[in-house]
């Protein structure tokens, strides 16, 4: 085998289809609802970490829970990379008719894309919050917020950080 891309190989890489049954898929007996997406801070230097926060509400009639899942999608890299990546997630117990909100460090690690080496790049970054991937086909009523933050500065190797 010569051709190690992941491109085409993975759900992660490819393109426009969506995998058949993707991460976080099933059904739940409530349903849950997101507000309040917010990235601190939406402008960050090239090494920082960014802090994410969202609302979750149970808004039916049972208790449940819900796995919230937040993705990082690169806007412009140059490099190769997946359509979104999952960087954080959580199962949370909501009971019926509450809300919670929840925090999520975003490491500057995560945003890091191999060029011969792990490197950190400047640019526009959206970060999407919601039950399911981006773009899913919904078998269960969920909603996914996408909010963008801006990464300053000039392109590093991850070490040096």
């Amino acid at each position: 085998m010569e051709n190690y891309t992941m491109e085409g190989r993975t759900y992660r890489y490819y393109g426009q289809e969506a995998p058949l049954y993707p991460f976080g898929y099933g059904l739940s007996y409530t349903t849950f609802r997101y507000r309040d997406l917010v990235l601190s801070p939406p402008v960050l230097p090239v090494c920082a970490n960014l802090s994410v926060s969202v609302v979750l509400e149970n808004a039916g009639l049972r208790d449940s829970e819900e796995v919230v899942q937040l993705y990082l999608r690169w806007e412009q890299s140059s490099v190769p990379v997946p359509r979104w990546q999952l960087v954080a997630f959580r199962r949370v117990a909501v009971l019926a008719g509450r809300e919670t909100k929840l925090f999520f460090p975003v490491l500057a690690e995560q945003r890091a894309v191999w060029a011969q080496d792990w490197r950190l790049e400047p640019g526009t970054f959206t970060i999407f919050a919601g039950g399911q991937q981006p773009g899913q086909k919904m078998q269960a009523p969920s909603e996914v917020l996408s909010a963008q933050f801006s990464v300053t500065g000039a392109a590093r190797p991850l070490s040096g950080c």
